[in-house]
């Protein structure tokens, strides 16, 4: 997949915008600040349905605007494809697809991108959320559907929890509370395959992430991942839960599971059983990368995850390879590793680079030059497509059906 032709309207800092991107390396250089993530940020936003930054979407909109209008013309193979979304600062977003209204949980579809950013770091250092958001961002891509499955979990999650706030408040104990049965059977539909599909994703990662861990470490540390299952009690070992288990056995382990903490969850106003209480363990040399990894180590294991998708993208995908966006990475890494990552990616079909300082840029990445100065985007192929802007946008139409993005409970 090529992404061909970006325009925005309203989006962060730019009012109108237009970039031109090409097959192979393209690289936007500009001081911090002056917009170059925000360009990251639009393309990631069509094929993850969120940001690498922010969890809400009204961040993206720019001040004092109710909307911002995300188009991509993508090349899919021999086909064309154009793609919209306009990110709404309250309510639903709505998309177009080749200029017909869509749902937003088919943009995915079309648009691939693996995108590697300093804030990868948290994802092997951070809270549990950040890696259920980089399994769930992933889980996306590779099956579009995921996107309709993770909101609708956020949505039964919210009003069973909203209605054990309310249980605690009004004194009411187990058998009085029979309304949370008719909660707990959508949670545990819905939960049981978000958990189901995160298993079959860590078993297909691994052998991808031990061979990207070499190629950027230069050193075997056995790099290895599995979920805590929060039906399990939150250890990887007990319940002898695997991802070739039926998924009636899983749904069995979390609906039991959900019983044990019923009074637990009453007295806290929680729900502390679900695929939102996981967590991803990454370990290297058989120890957990958090809290024992060294930074090098710690850095080599981020950028293994982000490779390790983008090939179970690139061996999955019809469409060919995703889009890479190397997002002010290589200021974080030293020399080796600079070079070691641009080695492994400059062979995709397409890859995004922004930098700071464009001597960061190794070599094999240096290519098509773009200047991004407060929020001009200025191409150095020609007078001809100097300092680009965008028409405003017309809106997706009203009666494009809504959708939500996955939110996600710290535990």
């Amino acid at each position: 997949m090529i992404v061909e032709h970006l325009n925005l309207v309203d989006f962060r800092n730019y009012e109108a915008a237009d970039l031109q991107l090409l097959p192979g390396p393209n690289v936007l250089v500009g001081r911090n600040g002056q917009g170059k993530t925000n360009l990251a940020e639009a393309v990631v936003f069509l094929a993850t349905l969120g940001s690498h930054r922010v969890s809400a979407d009204a961040p993206m909109v720019r001040d004092g605007k109710d909307f911002a209008v995300v188009r991509a013309r993508l090349s899919v193979g021999e086909r064309r494809v154009l793609t919209e979304v306009q990110i709404n600062r309250q309510g639903s977003n709505k998309a177009r697809i080749n200029g017909s209204p869509s749902k937003t949980s088919e943009l995915p579809r079309y648009a691939h991108v693996v995108l590697f950013a300093p804030e990868d770091l948290q994802i092997v250092r951070g809270d549990p959320s950040s890696r259920r958001r980089f399994a769930d961002q992933l889980l996306i891509q590779r099956t579009p559907r995921m996107a309709g499955v993770l909101a609708d979990y956020d949505r039964v999650l919210k009003q069973r929890t909203a209605l054990l706030k309310s249980a605690r408040a009004r004194g009411v104990r187990g058998e009085g509370l029979s309304t949370l049965d008719v909660w707990d059977d959508k949670l545990v539909a819905l939960g049981s395959e978000i958990i189901d599909a995160r298993m079959r994703l860590a078993t297909d990662m691994q052998q991808p992430l031990a061979a990207a861990y070499t190629a950027i470490a230069g050193a075997d540390h056995r790099p290895q991942l599995e979920w805590a299952l929060s039906v399990t009690g939150g250890d990887p070992e007990e319940g002898d839960l695997s991802p070739t288990d039926s998924r009636g056995a899983l749904a069995d382990m979390f609906r039991t599971a959900l019983l044990a903490k019923r009074t637990q969850e009453i007295d806290r106003g929680l729900t502390l059983v679900g695929p939102h209480r996981d967590d991803l363990l990454l370990r290297v040399r058989d120890l957990p990368v958090k809290g024992y990894a060294s930074h090098g180590e710690s850095w080599s294991v981020a950028l293994a995850l982000r490779l390790a998708s983008a090939e179970l993208l690139r061996a999955e995908s019809p469409a060919g390879d995703p889009v890479l966006i190397l997002d002010d990475v290589f200021a974080e890494l030293d020399a080796d590793r600079r070079q070691r990552l641009a080695s492994l990616t400059a062979g995709y079909e397409q890859v995004i680079v922004t930098a700071a300082v464009e001597e960061d840029i190794p070599e094999p990445l240096h290519r098509h030059v773009v200047r991004i100065h407060a929020g001009t985007i200025s191409d150095e192929r020609g007078p001809a497509q100097t300092e680009t802007s965008g028409e405003a946008a017309t809106p997706a139409e009203n009666d494009a059906p809504e959708e939500s993005d996955d939110q996600e409970e710290q535990p």
